[in-house]
């Protein structure tokens, strides 16, 4: 029996690194919209501010493009590279779909202006 895998052993352990990279891409993504969107999701006092826009539109998007994002682009870099620079791929393109992000999306982070403290 010789010591090299099979093919049908690399494509298994391909799919599983691609299951993981959508498992780690939607904890990633979660744990970086989440964060900024809890006042959106809270609404400040007597939920004044609840921003159903980001609860409902915003955060599923950014999840769904965790799960997805990092395994398509795992299948599209291990047909034309080997596996560790389609992991270094993958890597960077969530680097910079979340830097993007960041870029892009600011949700109600405070209580509108003219809510300080009472005189």
């Amino acid at each position: 029996m010789s010591e090299t895998p099979s093919q049908e052993a690399r494509d298994r352990a391909e799919s599983a690194v691609g299951c993981l990279l959508a498992v780690v891409g939607v904890t990633v993504a979660g744990a970086f919209a989440l964060p900024r969107a809890a006042y959106s999701i809270d609404g400040g006092f007597e939920a004044h501010a609840r921003d159903w826009g980001v609860i409902l539109v915003d955060l599923p998007l950014i999840l769904f493009a965790g799960l997805v994002v990092p395994p398509l682009c795992w299948a599209a870099a291990t047909r034309w590279l080997r596996p560790w620079v389609a992991l270094l791929v993958c890597v960077a393109v969530a680097g910079l779909a979340l830097g993007g992000l960041a870029a892009w999306w600011h949700p109600r982070q405070g209580p509108d202006p003219g809510y300080g403290p009472c005189i």
